[in-house]
């Protein structure tokens, strides 16, 4: 699991991107989960592992366009796989998610969610989002 065979014939690992949204930290108490990239990142590699993937690329966006380049560099039909923690996170993190449905459609690029519950945030959580977050240049490492 974890590979499919190209038209060559040659086995080759599938691509996994992550899609993260790119939440500004003044929405920390309204939406932690949208804020913690970190979160939303590891429950594509949780999701990513099950099926017997690894993550190849991690996107963090906001309101990008279906069409951008960020999205499709390098993506090739029936090879590359698209996965979000949810549809909740895709519509933050993209402009349109049936137009990037549609444009998967179109190039052949399965898109997955993870479909898991979010975490319940606490005051201790949303605290250890706000310091990763606000003091990333001064050496902290989210521990």
């Amino acid at each position: 699991m974890g590979q499919v065979r190209g038209a060559s014939g040659m086995r080759s690992r599938l691509r996994v991107t992550a899609i993260a949204s790119l939440t500004p930290l003044e929405e920390l108490d309204d939406d932690p989960f949208l804020v913690d990239s970190r979160s939303q990142h590891a429950m594509c590699a949780r999701w990513a592992t099950d099926h017997g993937y690894v993550i190849a690329r991690e996107l963090l966006v906001r309101g990008l366009r279906p069409d951008h380049s960020a999205l499709w560099d390098g993506v090739r039909p029936g090879l590359d796989l698209f996965v979000a923690p949810s549809r909740r996170v895709l519509e933050s993190a993209l402009s349109s998610v049936d137009e990037f449905t549609d444009e998967c459609a179109r190039r052949g690029v399965r898109i997955e969610t993870v479909g898991r519950a979010e975490p319940c945030y606490d005051a201790q959580m949303k605290a250890s989002v706000h310091r990763r977050l606000s003091m990333p240049t001064a050496g902290y490492d989210g521990r």
